[in-house]
C-alpha cells in the first residue's frame, strides 16, 4: 500500500444551536482544508463524508453530493459514510484506503453533524439507533443509560468511587479552556464535579459529553503530493496506520462489561501495521464521550492494565505534560461531540499537535499521536496512528 499523508486541515468551532444547515458547515471545513495546502490542491479526487443522524434529524440523506455541490465540486466522486459515533473516522479509513490503493492522490475527508436543531427527546432517540434497537434502544435504553451500565459494572468490579473518574472530565475542560474552537470554556473543580446531577445513576452531568454542532476535514494525499507541500513548507502528517474492528451492539451480547474488546484489537492491529507500541506513542486522543470509555479505552490501547486507568489518572499521567496526554484540546467533553465529526477533529487536532500548530495546546515535542473514535459503546471502533513529518 502507498504511504497517505495530511496537507490539509480544517477545524469549525464546535458550537450548540447555531442551526446552520450541515451541508453549510461542512462545505466551509472542506474549503478550510483545501486552503491549508497553500493552493497545492484546488479540486479532489474524491470527497468521503463522515455522518451519523442527518437523515434522522434533517431529513436530509445524499449528503455525499449534495456537500460536493455546495463547496463548488460538482461532478466530483462523493460518498457518506455511517458508523454511528466513529462515523469520522470511518470516512478517514474509507479516503485512506482510496489513495493508499492508488486510485485516488488528493481525496477530501470532510465530519459533519448537527444535533442542536431538534429537540433533545428526539436527538436523543436518534442516537439510541446506534444501540442494537431490538434489544436495547426499543426497550428505552439510552447512550447514559448504557454507559451508566458499564460505569456501575466498573465500579462494582473494581472498587472505584464516583470521584475517582473525575480527573478524566476535569482534564479535558482545563485543555478546552486553551482551545478557542472548543464549546466549553470552563474549569471544573472537584467540587463541581461532585455536585453534578446525577443524569442516570452513577453517571453525573460531568460524565458525559455534550450535544453539539459542527464539522472538520482533512485532505488526504498521496506520496508525490505529500513531497511537494514538504518542499513549499507546508505541514504534513504521515498516517503511518489505520485499522478498525467491531464488536456486539448489545451489552448483553459482549464477552465482558469491563473491556472494550473492539479498541483492544483496533489499536493492536494500528500498532502491529506502525512497528510501535503504547510507550512510543506522544498523545492520545481518545473517545471520552463518557469518563467510563475513557478508562476503558486507556485500558484497551495498553496504557494502563484492567482497572488501573483511575489511577493513571489520579497521577497526572493524562494531562498535556503528563506521560499519556489525552484530549489535549478538550476531547470530545471539552471540545464537544458532534457525532459524525468527532473522529475528523481527532485527527485534525493530532496533525496540528504533530506540526507545532496546536498554540496554547500544545504538547511539546510531540512525534507520534495515537487517535481512537468509538462508535456506540464500542461495537464499532476505528484507530490511527500519525506520525510528524
Amino acid at each position: 500500500m502507498r504511504p497517505v499523508s495530511i496537507i490539509g486541515v480544517g477545524l469549525l468551532p464546535v458550537t450548540r444551536g447555531a442551526h446552520r444547515p450541515a451541508s453549510e458547515l461542512a462545505a466551509e471545513a472542506v474549503r478550510q482544508a483545501l486552503a491549508d495546502t497553500g493552493g497545492l490542491v484546488g479540486r479532489p479526487d474524491a470527497l468521503v463524508v463522515g455522518n451519523m443522524m442527518s437523515g434522522l434529524l434533517s431529513d436530509q440523506t445524499q449528503l455525499g453530493a449534495l456537500v460536493a455541490d455546495r463547496a463548488g465540486f460538482r461532478g466530483v466522486e462523493a460518498v457518506t459514510v455511517e458508523a454511528a459515533c466513529a462515523s469520522g473516522a470511518a470516512a478517514v479509513r474509507q479516503g485512506l484506503m482510496a489513495v493508499a490503493s492508488g486510485l485516488h492522490r488528493a481525496v477530501v475527508v470532510v465530519g459533519v453533524e448537527t444535533m442542536t436543531h431538534t429537540p433533545k427527546e428526539r436527538t436523543t432517540h436518534a442516537l439510541a439507533t446506534a444501540s442494537d434497537w431490538a434489544a436495547e434502544g426499543a426497550h428505552g435504553e439510552t447512550f447514559v443509560s448504557l454507559n451508566a451500565r458499564l460505569m456501575a459494572a466498573y465500579m462494582a468490579a473494581y472498587g472505584a468511587r464516583p470521584e475517582d473518574f473525575a480527573p478524566l472530565a476535569l482534564t479535558a475542560h482545563d485543555n478546552a479552556c486553551d482551545n478557542p474552537l472548543a464549546v466549553f470554556h470552563k474549569r471544573v473543580t472537584l467540587d463541581d464535579y461532585l455536585a453534578s446531577r446525577e443524569i442516570v445513576p452513577p453517571v453525573r452531568l460531568y460524565d458525559a459529553s455534550p450535544m453539539c454542532d459542527g464539522a472538520a476535514a482533512l485532505v488526504l494525499a498521496d506520496a508525490e503530493l505529500a513531497s511537494e507541500a514538504r518542499r513549499a513548507g507546508r505541514p504534513v502528517a504521515l498516517v503511518r496506520a489505520s485499522a478498525a474492528a467491531t464488536d456486539a451492539l448489545a451489552l448483553a451480547d459482549r464477552r465482558t462489561l469491563l473491556a472494550l474488546d473492539a479498541a483492544a484489537a483496533s489499536a493492536r492491529r494500528a500498532y502491529d501495521e506502525a512497528g510501535i507500541g503504547p510507550d512510543d506513542v506522544d498523545l492520545f486522543e481518545l473517545h471520552d464521550a463518557y469518563t467510563v470509555i475513557s478508562a476503558l479505552s486507556l485500558e484497551a490501547a495498553g496504557f494502563a492494565p484492567p482497572g488501573r486507568a483511575l489511577a493513571l489518572a489520579a497521577e497526572g499521567a493524562i494531562g498535556r505534560g503528563g506521560r499519556v496526554p489525552i484530549a489535549t484540546m478538550g476531547g470530545l467533553k471539552g471540545r464537544g461531540h458532534p457525532v459524525g465529526a468527532t473522529g475528523l477533529y481527532q485527527i485534525g487536532e493530532a496533525a496540528l499537535q504533530l506540526s507545532g500548530r496546536a498554540g496554547a495546546c500544545q504538547v511539546r515535542g510531540a512525534a507520534l499521536a495515537l487517535c481512537q473514535n468509538v462508535g456506540g459503546t464500542g461495537a464499532t471502533v476505528v484507530t490511527h496512528v500519525l506520525e510528524a513529518r
